[in-house]
This record gives structure tokens, sequence and C-alpha cells, in this order.
């Protein structure tokens, strides 16, 4: 579960400029502020359901922009990259250039 969270938490830094407020709103109430689904509903006024519907769906999209546009994907790659040259740096500069090389040449 704390995977799932940490992911969605993720997905949602990369990707809350293309929700709604809405969206935006539930979503940070629900992941950001860990309020309740019925905490979230009481505040807009409407059902625990909608509420839950809402951060499914929400969730869902993010998924399918990640599928496609792979901005959470690229910043794993990176880090790992990074680590591997701190690593890399800490024993001896040989292996250094490839790791540069891999990360100017990354999309």
């Amino acid at each position: 579960m704390l995977d799932k969270t940490m992911r969605i938490n993720y997905l949602f830094d990369f990707y809350q400029a293309l929700l709604t407020p809405k969206q935006k709103n539930y979503m940070g109430l629900y992941y950001l502020d860990d309020y309740s689904l019925g905490e979230i509903a009481e505040q807009y006024n409407v059902s625990r359901q909608a509420v839950y519907d809402n951060i499914k769906r929400t969730e869902a999209m993010l998924e399918e922009y990640e599928e496609k546009l792979g901005l959470f994907a690229k910043f794993q790659e990176r880090e790992q990259l990074l680590s591997s040259l701190r690593e890399l740096l800490n024993s001896g500069p040989d292996n250094v250039i490839a790791i540069i090389d891999r990360l100017e040449n990354m999309e």
C-alpha cells in the first residue's frame, strides 16, 4: 500500500498540471493531507462514493499519463544513474564517462 501511495504521489507531482481543479483538490487532500474519503465528502458536500470514484478515475488518468509520457520512469532512471555516478566517483573515475554519456543522451 505504501508503494502505491508513493507512486501516486510522484505521479501527482509530475502530472497535476493536467488535472482539473476538483481532481487536484481531491487528490491533494487524500494523498498529501491524509484526509479520509468521508472528510473530503463532507468538505465538498458530496457523497463518499463520489469522492472515491473521482479519486480512482484520477489515479487511472495519472497512470495513463505516465504510460504515454514516462516522466516518472525517466526521473527514476536519472536517480539511478546519479546514484551510480556517486558510487563510481567514490571508488574511482574509471567508468564515470560512460554514466555521464548515458545521462546526456536521455530524452
